[in-house]
């Protein structure tokens, strides 16, 4: 635009310098001007063509140089979308291990291949285990932490369909990326759940001719992991005879 200015102001001094010289030609300069007579001033045609022309091509460059950085800059947002989408997916892909780690506690059908797999299990406790309806079986499973492992403990309850009495009981412990059995009762009816940090085992107790639904007491025994096993650390027992009070007569005096 500076080349452009210093023309213009060129041709403009030339023309003052005529304007000196002979007013009275200004028509004949004027009329020669108009026929191309190579004067070069800032109204002859030539050169307001030129300018024009110039002008005209720049907008045309400005134009497309606007479109390009409009393209460029949609071009970026988008790759830009790109890596934010495959950051999501690593960081989607770190979850997927969290998720796996977590999804390795076994839920119910899972605890049942579990103990059908386990060797410490009695080969009655497995042949009993058995769909009631359909593919439910008669297992209660609750996790929490007992052994103070990596993972969550699995307290397994094997049931039986007619009642739903204890039939066993188990603990899994996760170590080296299996859960290995450290508890074990199959002297039902029984059942296990955790309290507090410790494993608490319920046992009815039945007095001879007594039957299923009319146990004489209930064994409730705490245990506590110590030393790589379950220790037993107290017991109560409840003596369903009692229950009503205690009918002996009361001392004299």
């Amino acid at each position: 635009m500076r080349g452009l200015g210093t023309t213009t102001g060129g041709t403009g001094h030339t023309e003052t310098g005529d304007k000196d010289t002979d007013r009275g030609d200004r028509a004949t300069d004027e009329d020669s001007e108009g026929t191309g007579s190579g004067r070069s001033g800032p109204g002859s045609g030539p050169v307001r063509g030129t300018l024009q022309a110039a002008f005209t091509a720049m907008a045309v460059v400005v134009a497309l140089a606007l479109f390009a950085s409009a393209c460029a800059t949609g071009g970026t947002g988008a790759r830009d979308e790109g890596p934010a989408h495959a950051d999501l997916a690593g960081g989607s892909a770190v979850s997927p291990s969290a998720v796996a780690s977590a999804s390795a506690v076994p839920d119910r059908t899972q605890a049942v291949r579990l103990v059908k797999a386990d060797p410490v299990v009695s080969t009655e406790v497995k042949r009993e285990l058995k769909p009631c309806v359909s593919d439910d079986y008669p297992i209660d499973v609750s996790y929490g932490d007992l052994t103070g492992g990596p993972e969550d403990d699995i307290v397994v309850n094997v049931l039986s369909c007619g009642d739903g009495v204890g039939v066993a009981s188990y603990v899994y412990r996760e170590q080296s990326g299996a859960y290995r059995n450290v508890f074990k009762s199959e002297e039902p009816p029984v059942y296990a759940e955790i309290d507090r940090g410790y494993l608490v085992v319920t046992k009815q107790v039945y007095a001879k001719d007594n039957g299923l639904s009319n146990p004489s007491s209930e064994d409730v025994i705490s245990y506590q992991w110590k030393s790589d096993r379950f220790d037993r650390k107290f017991s109560t027992r409840t003596d369903y005879g009692s229950l009503g009070g205690d009918d002996s007569p009361a001392p004299d005096g």
